[in-house]
């Protein structure tokens, strides 16, 4: 017969016998705190001497800064900036062309150190005219002679057009690097220009010297005159390449080898102003009127001003 449980609570002591005790965790130890004294280096050196070293280190660090702002970030304006230890050391200099005069010179905003590209574009270059006055350097590109085109009412030499407009397509809007050399008789500055790379940056690969490709095309002369720059290459490579564009009748070459030289040209006509063309630069592209933003239109709307 089975046994029934009691119906009072009788059973209640047994289910509590059956529950476990509460376990106890140990109470967490902390790490004993180190008692240990802040040692510093120790110097024999009296607080003058201190004070003298912090002085030096803190002005060779402001030297080093300033040569380094000055010869890798200061953006050079235009060329009455450019010192004569510049031209001694013939120094590199990266820019956007601007602008092209003749086929043999052109304009050239600086634009030193980073920020002038994707990704890192937080400069630009400026477009309007009125932007760029004076804020660019007049550039004649050594070792070579164009042909003149037509100032001061004087006719153009033929293939002036045609050399300015092959310039222009090589070098227009596109940066660039240049060796400057020294400033000739209009205070333009003859350098030596390095075309883009193809592919890969100009700043890992040099580009082809624009001299040595124009003389190639056959668009320009070799510059005899005193006073002429050929840079490593030498007057002889710069003759030899002439001599081939002759040999192919390429560009001015087209007709044979009877071509007025530019030299030649500005003997027969009077000069009736400067031969640097200051002003006769051709921008790249029409100047753009700047329309204003929302935010301007917005104010502009406000005040009832048009």
């Amino acid at each position: 017969m089975p046994v029934l449980p009691w119906p009072f609570g009788g059973g209640g002591k047994k289910e509590e016998a059956k529950k476990e005790p509460p376990t106890l965790e140990p109470p967490a130890l902390e790490p004993p705190a180190l008692d240990l004294p802040l040692k510093f280096p120790q110097t024999d050196l009296p607080p003058e001497a201190l004070i003298a070293v912090a002085f030096v280190l803190g002005g060779a660090t402001a030297i080093a800064t300033g040569t380094v702002y000055k010869r890798f970030f200061k953006r050079i304006p235009n060329s009455e900036w450019i010192t004569p230890d510049i031209l001694a050391r013939r120094r590199w200099i990266k820019g956007t062309v601007t602008s092209v005069g003749d086929a043999d010179n052109f304009r050239l905003y600086h634009t030193p150190g980073i920020g002038w590209r994707w990704p890192f574009k937080f400069r630009r270059v400026p477009t309007a005219s009125r932007d760029l006055r004076s804020q660019t350097i007049h550039i004649r590109i050594a070792g070579v002679d164009a042909p003149e085109g037509a100032h001061f009412g004087r006719p153009a030499q033929p293939f002036a057009d045609e050399a300015l407009e092959w310039l222009r397509s090589q070098v227009g809007g596109k940066q660039i690097y240049c060796r400057l050399l020294r400033r000739d008789q209009y205070n333009r500055v003859v350098a030596i220009p390095l075309l883009p790379p193809r592919f890969l940056p100009s700043a890992l690969v040099s580009g082809q010297p624009l001299a040595l490709a124009m003389l190639r095309a056959g668009w320009v002369q070799v510059y005899e005159q005193a006073g002429a720059e050929y840079g490593p290459w030498g007057k002889e490579e710069f003759l030899r390449l002439q001599s081939e564009a002759q040999a192919a009748r390429r560009g001015i070459w087209v007709k044979g080898t009877n071509f007025e030289s530019p030299a030649e040209y500005k003997r027969r006509y009077a000069r009736g102003g400067s031969d640097a063309d200051m002003d006769a630069e051709i921008p790249l592209e029409p100047e753009k009127e700047e329309k204003p933003g929302v935010l301007r239109r917005l104010v502009r709307w406000a005040i009832g001003s048009k």
